[in-house]
């Protein structure tokens, strides 16, 4: 069974921007509306692995910081 609906030209914008190559305005709502929020993963990580997760994030932010000060530097130098 389905159902029609209205849409607004600018609401149906919005979702045939999201709609995927072979992908139905159907199979777009599902997914679309299957998506999690991030507060559905709250809880989801104990207090150990969100603090070693939040360190990672933190090295890997500090590394790549480092990478992109070094690369305006020889910018700098050229």
């Amino acid at each position: 069974m389905s159902k029609s609906i209205r849409l607004s030209e600018e609401a149906y914008e919005r979702l045939a921007a999201h709609k995927r190559e072979e992908e139905t305005f159907s199979e777009v709502v599902l997914r679309l509306a299957g998506e999690r929020s991030l507060l559905d993963l709250a809880g989801i990580l104990s207090d150990d692995e969100a603090d070693t997760l939040r360190d990672a994030v933190a090295e890997r932010r500090e590394r790549r910081s480092d990478e992109l000060e070094g690369i305006a530097d020889r910018m700098d130098g050229v």
